[in-house]
């Protein structure tokens, strides 16, 4: 590994090529990540890799003209001082907002590397091109903004934003919700049970816990395994079954957690009023993400958990 000091004006330019010619590349991954979901964010992008490819390609003029045919191979990780770039164009599905900071780091970085490797030349020509460029690459930020004005319209942004939050619905949401009301409702019967039929906090804990940890398992594996996302859009199997899971663990192991109160009578209020808390949080969920009237939702969530909790208590109890 070298110092950028070492490098020769020859070396630099070999590394200029090599930043924008990584750089178009990066924009056209996210151009490609963008696509599907972001198309006239991507075109914006498709736009921006043009563009490192004119730079790079200008690079390449002045280094034959100076030096020949031959490139060698430097690129930046080879140079202390650079901090290596997360790969985030290779995460899918692609964040918009991660995009966009992620680019304006990458100008802000092209810039600055332009600004240095000016003041080290003193070829005019090699000097007027790298100036020039660090140039464009300042002005990168608003030409992208530009380019956004010009190609993501009020009515183009409008639907990306709306497919966005429909995809976080789908894949975060339901899969979410579907786990926290199995959780919250399906367990109340057997810990209300086990509480009444034995009087003892510590017996209702563990059988809260044991059906808090099966439920969380299997709601999972049901999550994960019902649909792989691809035609219905609801997004990686895997991220679908880990939040149901972990919603359904989430919902059961609310209301657990009271009889950890060595006192049976102390424990079960406390878990009451836990149990409203999680029906409440599941109506707010429905009215907020899935249209549902607030009432038309505490109504049936309220009615189906007393119906559950009243037939733990009476089975319990008898």
């Amino acid at each position: 590994m070298r110092n950028f000091d070492e490098l020769s004006e020859r070396e630099m330019l070999a590394l200029a090529i090599s930043n924008e010619e990584e750089d178009s590349r990066i924009y056209a991954d996210f151009a490609d990540g963008l696509s599907e979901n972001y198309p006239a964010s991507a075109q914006v992008f498709t736009e921006m890799a043009a563009e490192e490819n004119e730079h790079r390609r200008r690079l390449i003029d002045l280094f034959v003209s100076k030096f020949g045919e031959h490139i060698p191979l430097v690129r930046r990780q080879d140079i202390r001082g650079y901090i290596p770039q997360k790969p985030v164009w290779q995460a899918r599905p692609l964040g918009i907002e991660t995009v966009r900071a992620h680019t304006h780091e990458m100008e802000l970085a092209a810039a600055r590397f332009y600004r240095q490797a000016t003041a080290r030349t003193t070829d005019a020509s090699i000097r007027k091109l790298l100036g020039d460029l660090a140039e464009v690459e300042d002005t990168h930020d608003r030409k992208a903004l530009n380019l956004e004005k010009e190609l993501l319209t009020d009515s183009a942004r409008q639907s990306e934003e709306e497919g966005e939050r429909r995809r976080f619905v789908l894949q975060i949401i339901q899969p979410g919700l579907v786990g926290l009301m199995d959780g919250s409702v399906s367990t109340l019967a057997p810990v209300f049970a086990a509480a009444f039929a034995t009087h003892n906090s510590w017996n209702a804990f563990l059988v809260g816990l044991a059906a808090s940890v099966g439920a969380g398992i299997s709601m999972g594996f049901a999550e994960a395994l019902s649909d792989d996302g691809k035609l219905s859009g609801r997004g990686a199997p895997l991220l679908r079954g880990a939040v149901c899971g972990l919603m359904t663990f989430g919902g059961g192991i609310g209301h657990t957690l009271p009889y950890l109160i060595p006192n049976f009578y102390t424990a079960t209020a406390v878990a009451m009023v836990v149990v409203v808390i999680e029906l409440l949080t599941i109506s707010w969920i429905q009215w907020r993400y899935m249209d549902v009237p607030p009432l038309s939702a505490a109504a049936k969530v309220m009615i189906g958990g007393a119906l559950v909790l009243g037939a733990g208590i009476l089975i319990g109890s008898s």
